[in-house]
This record gives C-alpha cells, structure tokens and sequence, in this order.
C-alpha cells in the first residue's frame, strides 16, 4: 500500500485555500489540476509502498511520537521551480511543524532515510502547463488572504490509492498529542 504521514488542515484553512484557488484559476495562466478542498494536508514524510509489517512498524513508532499541540498559520504562495512550474503551493509557518516532521524522521530512521529537503507546504495545485510562468508569479504574489492560525493536534497516517480521477485517501491511524 502507498503510505504517507500528514496533518488534516480545519475547515476555515480549506476554505481560504480554496478562494486562494480561485484567484490562480481566474488568471487564466494555469492549465492543470486544483487540489479538491477534501484532500488538502501537509505531507510531513511521504513512505511510498509498504508492506503489511512495515506498516505496522511505522504505526506502532509514530504512535510513540510525543509532541504538545501547536500553531500554525498560512504562509506565502509559491512554486518549488520558476522555471518548471508543476506544483503551486501555500507554505505552513510555525516552528512545530519542523520539529514534529524531524521527531518523525528520528522514529523513523531504521526503516527510511530522513527527509533533507522538508518545506512545510500543501500543494494547491498541480499545472499540467502555464501561459506566462513570470506573470503568474507576480501575479500570485499580489493574491491577499487571511493568513489563519490553526492548531495541530494528531498525526495521521493515510493510505492513498491512485485512480484516474486522482488519489483516494484513507485514513489508516491517527496520533493525538500527548
């Protein structure tokens, strides 16, 4: 099964993300897919397939994981390439992120090798191509929303089944603080 660990981002955060969709779409730069509302997260480490045991092994270490809820508010909206635009994202600001993501990679480390180049980011969509990458740019940097707070209180572990329609995910197990 395809597995990876993630936060569930709160209703309002959907709906900003979603209006945040809206203005990229109404550019007219963007042809590709918009990430639906209910399947927006945070990735905090992707496993890939795993086995039966070996998710059993990530669930019983993750549910090892102790961490105090914490805040975290939307960020900025960017692209990961300039010059090779395939994901527009809105990137998470808050310290607990960071140290949760690398509390995971240490439970972790006898079974996958760290993540070396986590950003705390959801992807809000996903071009297939864009008319003018430096205007949508630009443009994108003038997009105004409510920079909401959130608190992250769980862990979950999802299983997400590849269809022509796009990734189903099913939530496996979840984590609450401590």
């Amino acid at each position: 099964m395809r597995v990876f660990i993630a936060i569930d981002l709160p209703e309002n955060v959907r709906r900003e993300i979603i209006s945040i969709q809206k203005e990229i779409d109404k550019l007219g730069l963007v042809r590709g897919k918009f990430t639906d509302p209910e399947k927006l997260h945070l990735t905090l480490k992707f496993l890939g397939e795993v086995s039966r045991s070996e998710f059993e092994a990530v669930k019983e270490k993750i549910e090892c994981i102790k961490f105090d809820k914490f805040d975290v508010s939307l960020g900025e909206i960017g692209v990961f390439s300039e010059d090779f635009v395939r994901i527009i994202w809105v990137k998470l600001d808050g310290q607990g992120v960071l140290d949760l993501q690398k509390r995971i990679d240490e439970a972790l480390k006898d079974i996958f090798p760290p993540e070396y180049r986590f950003m705390s980011h959801v992807t809000i969509a996903r071009p297939k191509s864009v008319e003018d990458k430096k205007i949508l740019i630009d443009e994108m940097k003038k997009i105004s929303f409510n920079k909401l707070n959130f608190s992250v209180d769980k862990l979950i572990i999802k299983k997400s089944d590849l269809t022509k329609e796009g990734p189903i995910y099913t939530n496996l197990s979840v984590s609450q603080v401590s």
